[in-house]
């Protein structure tokens, strides 16, 4: 063996050589078009991970998230696609800014330093990326155009201010979307959330609700998961709006139902805490202090308290009349009713709802059966239930309800409606549980809302030559339950654009996913310094062709980036409906049973698994630990043994680089040269339609191992170009080392994808597996399309199989053609 071939693999060497050389040359750098070419010009593809919170350094889970899509980005890059794969971090926010008070730091020294050495340890993975394109959502040439937007939906009247009902999050001192509430808890730190009256800016989201759904049909593919979880977090129901008549208010009261054929059930009514009607209601009664109070009482008690908690409420003194039966019903305020969902009233219909049902029992109100079970009281028919009933069945009929008697449920719902209809007391509708997005932050680390509030003038939006509103740097940055901007009253302070009078700005800053809702479009013009993005250079390559992401995302930064591309599109900004065609969900890593984390201490460092073997064997095992859909348990060996595989490639390559150049007919037809065409076939087929990344791992180790110990033989040559042109997607470091040690003067990333040879994936051999009774004796290779006759002389000829046949009688032989030969014997 050569000198050469003795050179031990020493990745972190060649690593930094080829990234320096990658740098150097500008390698992935993707130009944009000419303005104005047509999306259908060439072959063009948009890649694209979920961008990083710079909160700190990376960890597995990007290792896997950003390698999964570098395996996709090389491979059709390679495949002649011209192949956008930008780069960012998602900077503003509370994970930047409570890892700077954690720290001790301010959010902007803290969140560049994370930023610097976020792009280091991206770097040192060498993932194919544009850093061209390389933008922070923190930095003014962003947020500019972020406010921008802003503006634009403000014109559009889809952003807007009004107080209202808020979750609070009483540890991170701030408002909270609904899509951040997870079971009544903050879905960041885990805070059980507040209800708070506050003055709050929305997005309009409802606006799009219906199109939200029914323009899923224009996604090319996504997990069914995720969008079964966006339909339920939509909600829509289909029922009726029923309006109740307050009399001592002169006022109608509107009440959304699924069921208004359980209408003759209502027995009572009740408002949430928070529904405006209530202070008119009790305004200067006996029961004004009582209601009030609770009232105070319940906002302070988290969306989960109030769910779950035994139901209580107060009586208001009043009644509304049921408009079927015209009975006068009373008036509760319960807090188990929520202002963010519905009308913030319900008609409460014990006999029929669990919850009602445990209210009236507490306060002694009336329950009234109004659905029961068709075949109650008919010869072998079902009993009567016991209350609350709460089925839906399409086959229960309506009772105690006056002339709608006997019909079924859904006969009685329409008759019910249509009733109300004619005497304008209701109408059927179609309900959704979304509500607006609440924007508002009460925090300083955040892209500054371009609004100014003038005595005289109300609220008035900056004009876009004034943009950006700077974030102004500030010392006393911790959250006091209001915004900290508005102790920095030389800031604060302004000139109405309009009037030129004194005004003061907007002191909240907008939710993050504000920023990472467009950033992606960003991303296709990100050295516009005159515009957000040329259209047509953003048509020409969105939407996402294959977005990559945690699947945490579902019902926040996925459904607000539908929502501003519908937006975008109706103001003809952009010239598609839908952001991201195919979405692509990883799994967790876990590493002891749990999900990696530093609370929980058991975190692997990207760092340290990169000094040990390197970053192209850390690559290789994220993916080789399974399906990548799946979550999986790290395992130390493992990235072991993707170190041990990448060192028998490069002692086999290094001993085939030895061997003759194939000569002008190509390697041939050969063993190893078949191995090669099969492997090639399933990578590319694995890769390419399968979606699999485990797979083709797997399939390259199965070429190196027919090719290790057979340099010497034809096809070994052709064969170590394969595996390292297979592999590369992978481990580019290793493959781009080795491919010039085969005598390649371009570099492998740019190199045409192998294509597998059909008449080639055949095999003339096969493994014919020998049995006696029925245990595996022997196995040996047989030629395709041999006789039966022929299959069980091999076995017979087995000296393994001899031994067993010795002094016992072949009863039976048993051939499955092309697997196994079976003798019984006795």
């Amino acid at each position: 063996m050569s000198e050469q071939q003795t050179e031990r693999y020493e990745p972190q060497a060649i690593e930094e050589k080829w990234q320096a050389r990658w740098a150097a040359d500008g390698a992935f750098v993707v130009p944009n078009p000419p303005p104005g070419t047509p999306k259908a010009s060439g072959k063009h593809t948009y890649v694209l991970e979920m961008l990083p919170y710079p909160s700190g350094e990376l960890h597995m889970g990007h290792v896997k998230n950003y390698t999964l899509g570098d395996v996709v980005a090389h491979f059709r890059r390679r495949n002649g696609f011209s192949v956008l794969r930008p780069m960012g971090y998602d900077a503003f926010g509370l994970p930047a800014e409570n890892a700077a008070i954690k720290e001790g730091g301010h959010p902007g020294t803290v969140t560049r330093r994370n930023i610097a050495r976020i792009r280091e340890q991206m770097q040192r993975m060498g993932w194919s990326i544009d850093w061209s394109r390389e933008l922070s959502t923190c930095e003014p040439e962003y947020y500019r155009w972020t406010q921008w937007l802003f503006l634009r939906f403000f014109e559009k009247g889809l952003a807007y201010q009004r107080e209202a009902a808020v979750n609070w999050c009483p540890n991170d001192q701030t408002v909270l979307a609904n899509e951040q509430v997870v079971e009544g808890c903050c879905e960041r730190c885990g805070a059980e959330v507040e209800a708070r009256s506050l003055e709050q800016w929305f997005f309009k989201i409802t606006d799009y609700a219906q199109a939200l759904l029914d323009e899923m049909e224009l996604i090319e593919d996504w997990p069914e998961r995720v969008l079964t979880m966006q339909r339920n977090w939509i909600g829509r129901s289909e029922g009726a709006q029923v309006q109740f008549h307050c009399r001592s208010l002169g006022v109608d009261v509107p009440v959304f139902t699924t069921r208004p054929d359980t209408l003759f059930g209502a027995t009572f009514f009740v408002l949430a805490p928070e529904h405006p009607l209530v202070a008119q209601l009790v305004a200067g009664s006996e029961h004004e202090a009582e209601v009030l109070a609770y009232a105070r009482k319940a906002a302070g008690r988290s969306t989960v308290e109030r769910q779950e908690k035994g139901k209580d409420g107060v009586f208001t003194g009043h009644t509304v009349t049921n408009p079927v039966t015209g009975r006068e019903i009373p008036v509760w305020v319960a807090d188990y009713v929520l202002m963010g969902y519905g009308t913030g009233a319900i008609m409460a219909v014990p006999a029929h709802d669990e919850r009602d049902f445990a209210f009236a029992e507490q306060y002694g109100l009336a329950i009234d059966r109004v659905i029961t079970p068709a075949g109650v009281g008919e010869p072998g028919g079902p009993e009567e239930p016991a209350l609350p009933y709460v089925s839906s069945s399409e086959r229960d009929l309506l009772v105690n309800s006056g002339a709608y008697d006997g019909l079924s449920s859904p006969e009685g719902k329409k008759a019910v409606v249509a009733a109300l209809a004619e005497r304008g007391q209701g109408e059927e509708t179609i309900n959704f549980r979304l509500r607006d997005w609440l924007l508002s932050r009460q925090r300083y680390w955040g892209c500054p809302i371009p609004i100014v509030h003038c005595e005289s003038c109300g609220i008035v939006p900056v004009p876009d030559d004034q943009l950006p509103v700077v974030l102004p740097d500030v010392t006393d940055f911790l959250p006091k339950g209001r915004s900290p901007l508005a102790a920095a009253e030389e800031w604060v302070a302004t000139t109405c654009p309009t009037c030129g009078g004194p005004a003061r700005r907007e002191t909240d800053t907008m939710d993050t996913f504000v920023d990472s809702s467009w950033y992606y479009i960003r991303y296709a013009d990100a050295q516009n310094h005159d515009a957000a993005w040329d259209r047509s250079t953003v048509d020409y390559w969105l939407p996402v062709n294959q977005y990559i992401g945690g699947i945490e995302h579902a019902i926040l930064h996925l459904l607000y980036s539908r929502f501003f591309v519908k937006v975008l599109n109706d103001l003809g900004l952009v010239g598609f409906r839908e952001p991201f065609a195919r979405l692509f969900t990883q799994g967790m890593i876990y590493r002891h049973g749990a999900k990696m984390s530093k609370s929980k201490g058991n975190v692997v460092s990207p760092d340290e698994m990169i000094a040990r073997y390197g970053a192209d064997a850390t690559r290789l095992y994220i993916l080789f630990m399974g399906p990548a859909e799946q979550d999986a348990e790290w395992q130390d060996t493992g990235v072991e043994g993707a170190f041990r595989f990448l060192n028998r490639l490069w002692r086999a390559v290094l001993e085939a680089a030895e061997q003759p150049a194939d000569g002008p007919a190509g390697p041939g037809d050969t063993p190893l040269v078949r191995a090669a065409h099969r492997a090639t076939h399933k990578v590319t087929d694995d890769i390419g339609r399968r979606f699999q990344f485990n797979t083709p791992i797997a399939a390259v180790m199965e070429l190196v191992n027919e090719l290790t110990g057979h340099a010497s033989e034809p096809g070994a040559r052709f064969a170590a170009e394969t595996a390292v042109s297979l592999v590369q997607p992978y481990a580019p470091h290793l493959a781009e080392e080795l491919w010039a040690r085969l005598g390649h003067t371009t570099p492998s990333y740019s190199a045409p994808w192998p294509v597998a040879d059909p008449a080639l994936l055949t095999s003339d051999t096969f493994e014919l597996v020998l049995q006696v009774n029925g245990k595996v004796r022997d196995r040996v290779e047989a030629a395709v399309g041999l006789a039966n006759e022929e299959l069980v002389a091999l076995a017979k000829a087995s000296e393994k199989v001899q031994a067993h046949l010795a002094g016992v009688t072949i009863r039976k032989e048993i051939v499955v053609p092309g697997k196994l030969v079976n003798l019984v014997v006795g």
